[in-house]
């Protein structure tokens, strides 16, 4: 979609205000605006946990690639079973995992077979060696009615048949999708490439890591939230450093990330004060969508792109407040890199948990409270927030397991009240 048909778009939604726009709207704005990428690496299977399938992978074998013992035990034909007595076979041999010997088993027969190992032809059986009543004389006895037929018997193509889709594209790979690779004798893999990303800070009090603190200055955290966030989605981060806060400075800065990343994001300057320039230099460079979210905290986010050419790199205004950049990176930038990824991404699971304590809130903003989820001895899961919710409390964050997400039409929240809650387990 072109700027001009995009600004069109945003214009002709209903409740679109770009100084105060809905979450909702955001989010939607931000998808629409989000081209993925296309081109692909081929990688070693070894190297290609958590990267993202560029195509679907289509079984070329039946896994498992034939009838196998799910048990270490004795396997037979389930006819034999049709008994209210105890029933006695002969042993006639024994299979073991890999062994490609063919063996012949006729009905009151049975072989001693290993877990993995090829079923004789016509057994459908497996008798587990602990069920097993007596083993003597090179017979074993079996109690009546201990064993179904067809129990203990994997088929082949059970897992996976020759010729359907294993796996699909977008997908993110995980340690079981790994493991169903190399079950298929796939050694290596076709990807989509890591997305770049360049990020940087903006703000006169900022100072690097190892300079010394003057009065009223701090140290640039965001940088290294940003980092941490972007590698652990498995993205490349581009670390163009701590920017001063001027025009000049920040107009390079974007140039530099448009020309070298896929998306630039930067902390800090989209405020209304007179040292805030990012909003000014975006639109300059391109065009910005949005650059208020009607949402606590985070309220100061731009959005937008920036234009090089014929390269429309998207472009994150995020707060300068430490708490602002995380909510709204995992609450928007977060959906917007996963789809440029090419990730078929799930939404964050909500759960629903009770609330502790009262919580006072306007309706007509979407809110995030940093908190944490209990079990009581019954069973009931209850969430408690972490204190003072100001959005420079970056301890606030490490100290929560989840974030209480109160709705944008929702009010004050009574205790014992219901509540959304989006756990940070493999978020954070």
């Amino acid at each position: 979609m072109t700027a001009e048909s995009l600004l069109l778009r945003a214009q002709q939604m209903p409740g679109y205000n770009p100084a105060a726009l809905p979450i909702e709207l955001a989010r939607q704005l931000i998808v629409e605006s989000i081209t993925p990428v296309t081109e692909f690496d081929v990688v070693a299977l070894s190297d290609a946990l958590g990267r993202i399938l560029a195509a679907d992978i289509i079984s070329p074998i039946d896994v498992p690639a034939h009838d196998n013992s799910a048990m270490d035990g004795y396997a037979l034909h389930g006819a034999d079973l049709q008994s209210d007595s105890p029933i006695v076979f002969t042993i006639v041999g024994t299979a073991l995992a890999g062994d490609a010997q063919h063996h012949e088993v006729h009905a009151g027969q049975c072989l001693r077979i290993m877990t993995g190992a090829m079923m004789p032809v016509g057994c459908d059986t497996v008798v587990p060696q602990e069920l097993v009543h007596r083993v003597e004389g090179g017979q074993i006895t079996l109690l009546a009615n201990s064993i179904q037929r067809g129990d203990n018997r994997r088929s082949r193509g059970e897992d996976l048949r020759q010729g359907v889709s294993a796996l699909s594209r977008g997908r993110r790979l995980r340690p079981s999708d790994i493991g169903l690779l190399a079950s298929l004798g796939m050694s290596e893999v076709h990807v989509l490439r890591k997305l770049r990303v360049a990020f940087f800070s903006t703000g006169d009090e900022l100072r690097s890591l190892g300079e010394a603190l003057t009065t009223g200055a701090v140290y640039d955290a965001n940088r290294y939230t940003l980092l941490g966030m972007l590698a652990r989605l498995g993205c490349e981060p581009i670390d163009l450093g701590l920017i001063k806060d001027e025009p000049e400075s920040i107009t390079a800065a974007f140039c530099e990330g448009g020309r070298c990343a896929d998306m630039v994001i930067t902390s800090g300057g989209v405020s209304v004060g007179e040292a805030d320039h990012t909003k000014k230099v975006m639109a300059n460079l391109g065009e910005v969508l949005f650059w208020t979210i009607a949402m606590r905290p985070g309220r100061p986010l731009a959005f937008g792109h920036i234009h090089k050419k014929e390269k429309r790199t998207p472009v994150f205004g995020l707060p300068g407040n430490p708490v602002a950049v995380m909510v709204t990176f995992y609450f928007l930038v977060r959906d917007a890199l996963l789809r440029q990824m090419g990730e078929c991404g799930e939404t964050l699971p909500t759960l629903r948990a009770i609330s502790a304590q009262a919580i006072a809130k306007k309706s007509g903003r979407t809110e995030y409270q940093r908190a944490r989820l209990s079990i009581d001895q019954n069973g009931q899961v209850f969430v408690t927030v972490t204190g003072t919710q100001g959005s420079g409390i970056l301890s606030s964050m490490s100290n929560a397991n989840c974030m209480m997400v109160l709705e944008h039409g929702r009010g004050s929240v009574a205790a014992g009240e219901l509540v959304d809650v989006v756990i940070f387990d493999g978020l954070v």
